[in-house]
């Protein structure tokens, strides 16, 4: 029963997650509108996420009872959590946020929605477990459907081809994290690894933008700064945890697949907030990839 409930909310933990990163896109392209730049922007969500995270943290370990102290963690650990947070949330995170600079926030999603194919494949290349064949049978069912989304979006001159480089490079670093990461989870914990992986991404964040702008360039409008603090709450935060969580207790294959619906929110919520749409074959090309994520994740 107990087994059965963890499953149960580590699917509701996971659809939470995939809905926050679903909006993410969004809040970008809505601050884009302000004039600011991808790691500007990025840097002030990490500002504040940081921020949040931490006041979160300071609050839970002040509650754990003195047995309940948490474990030190191992040197090797510490170190993979420092790859982790760099790989997962930093270089992932740059890569989106450049190429949501020329990519629409329905097609971005779209790409992204790859990485439940690609989480699965890299789960099962590290592992050394044969590919099921049913991943064989997604994999050039999803690249199909690829080719039908992008192809109407380069000859309308809806994005460009290092735009949609960047989105890729995003998903395949996005899928190495989550392939690697529940081991760690499972050892340091959902809560302190979400803790420890994003700070070490904001520092990695922060220097990245500190060599490469002016200090006058944190100066932004008020609304580009709420727009970063809705990032971080609403796309960041929350659904880290909530990713976190759900990959401890449904591992990351299921989590991945179940983000797979976020694609749908994304297109829906662009048409509605950015007057973004998609041609018929673009349509056909979206149903054709989730068909591909869906058969991944089919038992």
């Amino acid at each position: 029963m107990n087994s059965a409930k963890s499953i149960r909310t580590g699917v509701l933990l996971a659809g939470f997650a995939a809905t926050g990163f679903a909006m993410k896109g969004i809040f970008i392209k809505l601050a884009f509108v302000h004039g600011v730049d991808a790691v500007t922007l990025l840097m002030q969500r990490l500002i504040f996420t940081i921020a949040l995270l931490w006041m979160v943290r300071l609050w839970r370990v002040s509650r754990l009872a003195h047995d309940e102290q948490e474990t030190p963690i191992s040197t090797s650990d510490k170190l993979k959590i420092l790859g982790l947070g760099l790989l997962g949330y930093y270089l992932a995170s740059v890569l989106d946020f450049i190429g949501l600079e020329t990519v629409s926030a329905s097609l971005e999603r779209l790409i992204l929605c790859l990485y439940p194919a690609f989480t699965v494949l890299f789960v099962s290349w590290f592992s050394g477990t044969p590919i099921a064949p049913r991943i064989k049978r997604a994999l050039p069912l999803t690249y199909l459907g690829m080719i039908l989304v992008l192809a109407p979006e380069l000859t309308n001159a809806h994005a460009d081809w290092a735009g949609i480089g960047f989105v890729v490079a995003s998903t395949l670093v996005f899928s190495l994290y989550m392939t690697w990461s529940p081991a760690v989870i499972g050892r340091v914990g959902s809560m302190r690894f979400t803790e420890l992986a994003l700070t070490v991404s904001g520092c990695g964040i922060l220097v990245h933008w500190l060599l490469s702008h002016p200090l006058s360039s944190i100066q932004q409008p008020p609304i580009v700064w709420g727009y970063a603090l809705i990032i971080a709450i609403v796309s960041t935060v929350l659904p880290v945890y909530a990713i976190t969580a759900a990959m401890q207790r449904i591992g990351a294959s299921r989590t991945a697949v179940i983000g797979s619906f976020g694609p749908v929110l994304s297109i829906i919520m662009s048409m509605q907030l950015l007057n973004e749409s998609l041609t018929a074959i673009q349509w056909l090309g979206a149903a054709v990839v989730l068909g591909g994520v869906w058969l991944v994740g089919k038992k």
